[in-house]
């Protein structure tokens, strides 16, 4: 978990500063490896998503500026950004695998530092959890994305049921209810993105196994959580009821 923290410091050279690092790291792409006006608008298009998404959630919590732990996870946003690039520019043919492969593989370890640094603060907060899981999601949309072009389209669930999952939240509001922490959970969530990265090297032999093993954990794992759910809707709807006459006081 990660955190926003409550500050009185503008937010605008935030802004400023994660968008403009965004287009240095789309700068040495295009230098090195070269990027198509696809990749630089996909990544450019990421980093400005990314920012107004946090800027509004940070708006909803009456935070003005990032944490430290926020930080990392806005690096690892532009990481990210820059594997996207990679992957819209190329579209499976002449990616250059070695450096996506990089830039994937530090976007994950980060994952492990903003936490970190979080609980060494005593920041964690639900919206930095959020905002650090939605980084995850969208890296392993973009990893599903790039290794479906060799081994199939059935590699988009794993990167698709997420997204999934909280569009069928918006008419079954009973999926929106707590779930118990869980290691299981959290280890499945972050072998998906490993094993991904380790099916895009291409160094080893039988991926489609490897992956075929993460989609199948993943399909467990959201089952578990959606039979879990339904076990306590009914509460869910009480907690709603309750809420709701409690407003009208």
């Amino acid at each position: 978990m990660i955190t926003l923290q409550h500050t009185t410091a503008p937010a605008v050279p935030d802004q400023a500063g994660w968008v403009a690092a965004q287009v240095l790291l789309l700068g040495v792409l295009g230098g090195t490896v070269g990027l198509a006006p696809a990749g630089w608008l996909v990544g450019v298009c990421h980093g400005l998503t990314t920012w107004f998404l946090l800027a509004a959630a940070m708006l909803r919590a009456g935070v003005r500026s990032p944490g430290p732990a926020d930080r990392v996870t806005l690096a690892r946003g532009v990481l990210v950004g820059g594997v996207a690039a990679l992957v819209a520019d190329r579209a499976g043919e002449d990616v250059p695998v070695a450096l996506l492969v990089a830039l994937a593989s530090a976007a994950l370890a980060l994952d492990f530092v903003d936490g970190l640094v979080a609980r060494r603060t005593g920041t964690a907060s639900p919206l930095g959890a959020r905002f650090d899981m939605e980084v995850d999601a969208f890296l392993i949309l973009v990893l599903s994305a790039h290794v479906a072009l060799d081994l199939g389209p059935w590699v988009l669930a794993i990167g698709v049921m997420r997204y999934a999952f909280v569009a069928v939240s918006w008419v079954a509001p009973w999926l929106r209810g707590e779930l118990p922490p869980s290691f299981a959970r959290k280890a499945v969530a972050a072998g998906q993105g490993v094993l991904l990265v380790v099916a895009a090297s291409g160094l080893v032999p039988f991926a489609g196994v490897l992956v075929g093993s993460a989609l199948a954990a993943l399909v467990w794992s959201f089952g578990r959580d959606v039979v879990g759910l339904w076990r306590n809707r009914g509460r869910v709807a009480v907690e709603a009821v309750v809420v709701k006459e409690c407003s009208r006081v």
